[in-house]
């Protein structure tokens, strides 16, 4: 099998995910997936796509993450293992869809407008 590789997005945050046959090695920026995420939480969202198939032995993933935070960043590159899994095997698509790992969560930061401290909040009304 060829190395193959997806793009997953969330926030401001880019995953860029290459999957080659092997022993379940996760790699983020050149660091270990549990260094890289201390948080077992986020360990654990990393690796949803891999664990609802079982396969999280069989695959090693390669990582290039930046951008966002870490939140954004794991739920980032959970969209890019699942779409690199559907590239392996366009079969385990319904599975991942149904789990919502596939579905692009576009939600972003709304930017601030003029004349206001921050995107919707207006500055305090004074009467006097």
């Amino acid at each position: 099998m060829e190395v193959v590789n997806a793009l997953g997005r969330r926030k401001r945050a880019i995953a860029r995910v290459f999957v080659s046959e092997g022993t379940g090695k996760i790699t983020i920026n050149k660091r270990d997936l549990a260094e890289y995420f201390p948080s077992t939480i986020l360990q654990y969202v990393v690796k949803q796509p891999l664990n609802k198939l079982e396969v999280a032995e069989k695959y090693d993933i390669k990582v290039n993450l930046y951008g966002g935070g870490f939140t954004g960043q794991s739920q980032a590159l959970r969209l890019a293992i699942a779409r690199a899994l559907v590239k392996i095997n366009p079969e385990d698509k319904v599975v991942l869809r149904g789990e919502g790992f596939m579905t692009r969560d576009a939600r972003s930061v709304e930017r601030k407008k003029p004349g206001r401290p921050k995107a919707r909040r207006r500055f305090q009304f004074s009467k006097r």
